[in-house]
């Protein structure tokens, strides 16, 4: 914690911030590595201050030992400001991403101004603990996703399968879903976010699984689409384009190269077999403490990959009113090399 807590520092000394408020509770959490539902960290000149209601003191108290644990005592713009102008500070910057509301009082009581939290900058590059909790969480995943396999049959609705998911997660002891698993069969397979529904899963028909937990407070991603019965063939033909492109698009994805190359490699195959007006989305996404979070692999992005990024490789094609095919692993970059932390094939599955 000591290094990532330098690191911080570091970055508001280059833009001489004396003072910064972090309230964006993934941030929170990062940098105390303490879960509360109301809690705030404060930097005033390189000093830490951790801020959290009577609810969580006691624990925090026996947990943050890296900052100076404090309790709120009222309303927090109100305690906070006290609690700076015993500092004599007069202001404070906060990210763009609080509430007006939150700003409105604030900045009854200090000058307030934005700059962008420097921890989403440091959460885009994992420690290799980190790395190895998100591991320990797609592993789970993994074994969900095999008990899965063995238990989907036609006449089932898409619930009954979101609700297996969850259950397995939980005797695995994740915390919950990293966010609501889709389950899309059929022609609900071309919608790349459906919402699950009580639709019955169809024979001889293509069935989409997205599915994440979170493990230790980091999230998992996967996507498989299977088949169940004989396929027709354009899945089969999909399917293999699809598989090919996540495949190139993981050869670019090396320390060095730009998340432009990787989004690209994708999509460019996809245009060139004659779908790129069905790839409607980006290749992938960062993913840790948040199910999304930076950096984004798009063909927009300026991201240059580096030691320790995290992203999901996740290209697809959706024909509306007929099927849709993603296939989906997260990936790290660990000495310039992709990892693929799934150990489920990309071969198509037909039940």
């Amino acid at each position: 914690m000591k290094e990532i807590l330098k690191k911080f520092d570091e970055l508001l000394k280059e833009k001489n911030i004396k003072s910064y408020l972090i309230t964006y509770k993934p941030n929170v959490y990062y940098l105390s590595k303490f879960k509360s539902s109301n809690a705030y960290v404060l930097f005033l000149e390189g000093e830490f201050f951790f801020f959290t209601d009577s609810r969580y003191i006691e624990g925090a108290k026996e947990k943050v030992k890296h900052m100076e644990v404090i309790n709120i005592e009222g309303a927090f713009t109100e305690f906070i400001s006290t609690f700076l102008k015993a500092k004599n500070v007069d202001s404070i910057y906060v990210d763009k991403s609080i509430s007006y509301s939150f700003y409105e009082e604030l900045s009854k009581h200090v000058k307030v101004y934005f700059e962008k939290d420097p921890t989403f900058l440091l959460r885009k590059v994992k420690s290799k603990e980190e790395i190895n909790t998100m591991l320990e969480g797609v592993r789970k995943s993994d074994v969900v996703y095999k008990r899965l396999l063995d238990f989907v049959k036609p006449g089932m609705s898409e619930k009954e399968l979101r609700d297996f998911i969850i259950c397995e997660f939980l005797k695995e002891k994740a915390q919950k879903e990293s966010f609501d698993s889709i389950i899309a069969t059929g022609k609900n397979s071309a919608v790349p976010h459906h919402e699950t529904s009580f639709d019955k899963i169809e024979p001889n028909k293509p069935l989409l699984v997205d599915m994440g937990l979170m493990w230790e407070h980091y999230a998992t991603d996967f996507t498989r689409t299977f088949h169940i019965g004989k396929p027709e063939d354009e899945f089969l033909k999909v399917y293999d384009i699809v598989k090919d492109a996540h495949l190139f698009a993981i050869e670019k994805a090396i320390g060095g190269n730009s998340l432009k190359d990787v989004d690209l490699a994708a999509r460019e195959y996809i245009e060139s077999k004659g779908y790129g007006d069905y790839f409607t989305h980006s290749t992938g996404h960062g993913v840790g403490l948040e199910i999304h979070e930076e950096p984004r692999v798009y063909k927009t992005s300026t991201d240059i990959i580096e030691e320790g990024f995290v992203f999901t490789i996740e290209p697809g094609i959706y024909l509306p009113k007929r099927f849709g095919v993603r296939l989906e692993n997260i990936v790290y970059i660990e000495n310039g090399l992709p990892h693929v932390m799934s150990s489920i094939p990309l071969d198509l599955v037909i039940l």
